[in-house]
């Protein structure tokens, strides 16, 4: 459903659906994260600073990618797998991305945030979006990084890793295996 990332104690959330997960069952989630949205707070907060003398978060905070594998961890997760992705968003301009924000239901819901931007700051934070990280077109840029995690519960019947040194093949034995290939192609 792509919504953790507005989950206010995570850390209890994920060890809440471990706990509901039948043994050997599998959580597969996705939120946004990291550094969703950089553009549009590092302008903000550029304009903030200049124009009131200092800045307050307009962007929610977003969880880093390793704590996301921490966390999982943590919640009693095991064969963890956290992949991330990358989407970039071609708008107008910062108010057409905010307006679009809004309708998602993506604003800010930090507590500690200022209620109000003055105008003079808006303008000038989509001045800097606009100088900073204008694309050749006229568009600006979007970044939204979505965290792609999928954790395990643990169960006897799970395959687990055999044990140190009794391996059959050595790596260094793999590397031959493409001349072998490559060998074999060319008397065919």
């Amino acid at each position: 459903m792509l919504c953790l990332h507005w989950v206010n104690d995570l850390p209890r959330a994920l060890e809440q659906i471990h706990y509901v997960l039948k043994p050997d069952g599998v959580f597969i989630g996705a939120m946004f994260g990291g550094d969703t949205l950089y553009e549009l707070r590092c302008s903000l907060q550029l304009a903030e600073t200049e124009r009131e003398g200092g800045f307050s978060p307009h962007v929610s905070p977003f969880t880093a990618v390793n704590d996301l594998g921490h966390l999982l961890g943590r919640a009693g997760f095991n064969t963890l797998t956290v992949d991330t992705d990358e989407i970039q968003v071609n708008y107008p301009g910062m108010f057409e991305l905010m307006e679009d924000l809004q309708g998602m239901g993506e604003s800010n819901c930090a507590w500690n945030r200022k209620g109000l931007l003055h105008r003079d700051t808006m303008l000038a934070a989509a001045a800097v979006y606009g100088e900073m990280y204008k694309n050749e077109d006229g568009s600006v840029p979007a970044t939204y990084q979505v965290y792609y995690m999928i954790g395990w519960k643990y169960h006897d019947s799970q395959a687990r890793p055999a044990e140190r040194g009794s391996a059959t093949v050595s790596f260094g034995e793999l590397g031959k295996i493409n001349n072998l290939m490559s060998q074999g192609k060319k008397s065919q």
